[in-house]
């Protein structure tokens, strides 16, 4: 794969970690601004992020790590598009319940067990149509 063949696929792979983590994978202000919360080091710029985004660099390895940890992917994944787009890579659980399970979590015993029983509803509604 060429330097421009592997820019795109990383800016595909970071779209979709995007879209999986709920934010917009077309918004190079968002990414800047949300990165720029969550790195310690140099900030990145709406353009920096805008070529990230389009397939036009990628980024240093210490803002990919950065980048993966916020998106909660692996960083080699998100890099080389090795292995799982899970932490862990094996799991049997998607990104989207691994996400669910981490919001319950934030939550007190009294909060969670709500949100349990919401759950809960839900699924018997489902399994009834």
């Amino acid at each position: 794969m060429n330097s421009s063949q592997e820019r795109l696929a990383f800016s595909e792979r970071l779209q979709q970690a995007l879209r999986n983590a709920e934010y917009s994978p077309h918004s190079p202000t968002q990414l800047a601004r949300e990165f720029n919360e969550r790195f310690k080091g140099h900030p990145v710029t709406v353009h920096a992020a805008r070529k990230w985004l389009q397939g036009e660099s990628i980024p240093t390895q210490e803002k990919l790590r950065a980048l993966a940890g916020w998106l909660d992917v692996p960083a080699d994944w998100l890099r080389f598009g090795n292995g799982d787009t899970r932490k862990g890579g094996g799991a049997d659980t998607s990104m989207t319940d691994q996400r669910a399970t981490a919001l319950l979590s934030q939550l007190d015993e009294h909060h969670r067990q709500i949100g349990l029983d919401m759950l809960r509803a839900l699924v018997r509604t489902y399994k009834k149509k």
